[in-house]
């Protein structure tokens, strides 16, 4: 373990983000783990895991299913059932209770996904009856291709943007300080919104303005039942992953952002772009009126920087956080990030998830 200079103060500066207040400007991004169990519960070990991480000023905890229909993959957790709420209800005191704030992500997986996960008899949907390339783990069949998809009727459509809306209320009564709308990774928002996903002639398709509908639509319906200031949405221009294309990736994403802005938003939250000729956090910055978290690649001096030259107004760490449970304090001090696992990323039980050291810890 190294030690180098002490990050300056900026990054540990209280910041309001609507209703949401931050002790500090570092957020914990939200980062699939597979610990529920196979009902979507969230247990013990998610309740160890988040409290671990609580000294951030905001986490955004993993993408949450919410209907069985938009379950992605093995134990991933759901905001739809008693229990599911009950579950998270467990998290969220224990994030409270060190003084941290916790949004969820919700997160409809669409034509990402197979039967072998989510059960016989629920069905995949997505914008479009497109199947995605690739395949996707099951517990029960080991690697499976993504099943072929059938596309939502407009009345369909219109009762997923509902589900949207009680996943949010959900997540109030499991106790969340708000969500966030997961608009990226190839899941179903993504889908409405490219070109190379959405064939649909209705509404929901056709040009950039129409394509954006959906998450516009969830978002709408998410801050009418919950408050707008409570309400959040990550995004990534130029994402290709789970066999996403756009034509112009750049114009749909301003686009999205454009029709974003103004509805009193609490941030964005927006991935740095894979391909050199977008600029992510400009469109972002440029586009939308509410505050802004950058995310991908940062380390304590670069998140510093993105602060001070007003590229964003707080910087969200993946990788960081899952084998620093430390790791504002490691911020703050100037300590190196230790390395985590790649093995147990996504395997069932607490090595690789909850048994990572404190640099403290380490010391001793």
């Amino acid at each position: 373990m190294s030690r180098g200079a002490t990050v300056p103060a900026r990054l540990f500066t209280p910041l309001t983000l609507g209703e949401l207040q931050l002790a500090n400007r570092v957020v914990m991004a939200p980062m699939t783990r597979n610990r529920a169990d196979d009902d979507g519960v969230p247990g013990e070990l998610m309740v160890r895991y988040y409290a671990q991480r609580a000294d951030a000023g905001l986490i955004v905890a993993e993408g949450t299913w919410p209907s069985r229909s938009g379950q992605a993959y093995c134990r991933q957790p759901g905001i739809a059932t008693p229990q599911q709420i009950d579950g998270w209800r467990r998290v969220t005191d224990a994030v409270h209770a060190r003084g941290g704030r916790i949004v969820l992500q919700i997160m409809h997986a669409g034509r990402i996904g197979s039967h072998h996960v989510k059960g016989d008899g629920v069905e995949t949907v997505s914008a479009s009856a497109i199947r995605a390339a690739g395949e996707v783990f099951t517990d029960a069949a080991g690697m499976q291709p993504f099943d072929m998809p059938r596309e939502l009727s407009t009345a369909e459509v219109r009762a997923v943007v509902a589900e949207h809306a009680r996943a949010a209320r959900n997540a109030r009564e499991a106790g969340f300080d708000g969500v966030e709308l997961h608009c990226t990774s190839g899941y179903l928002p993504m889908q409405f919104m490219c070109s190379g996903t959405n064939r649909r002639s209705d509404e929901y398709g056709g040009s950039a303005t129409r394509r954006v509908r959906f998450p516009i639509e969830c978002l709408r319906a998410m801050a009418d039942a919950i408050g707008p200031g409570r309400v959040g949405f990550r995004f990534n221009p130029g994402n290709t992953y789970n066999d996403i294309r756009d034509d112009d990736s750049a114009a749909t994403h301003a686009e999205l952002v454009r029709q974003a802005a103004g509805m009193g938003l609490a941030y964005a939250h927006v991935m740095r772009a894979a391909t050199p000729d977008i600029d992510a956090f400009a469109l972002a910055r440029d586009a939308f009126d509410g505050g802004l978290i950058v995310n991908d690649g940062f380390d304590g001096a670069s998140a510093e920087a993105a602060l001070t030259d007003g590229v964003g107004d707080a910087v969200s760490f993946a990788r960081h956080f899952i084998g620093n449970p430390d790791l504002v304090q490691r911020l703050r001090d100037g300590v190196e990030p230790a390395r985590f696992d790649r093995r147990t990323l996504y395997t069932p039980g607490e090595a690789g998830y909850t048994d990572y050291p404190t640099a403290e810890g380490v010391a001793a």
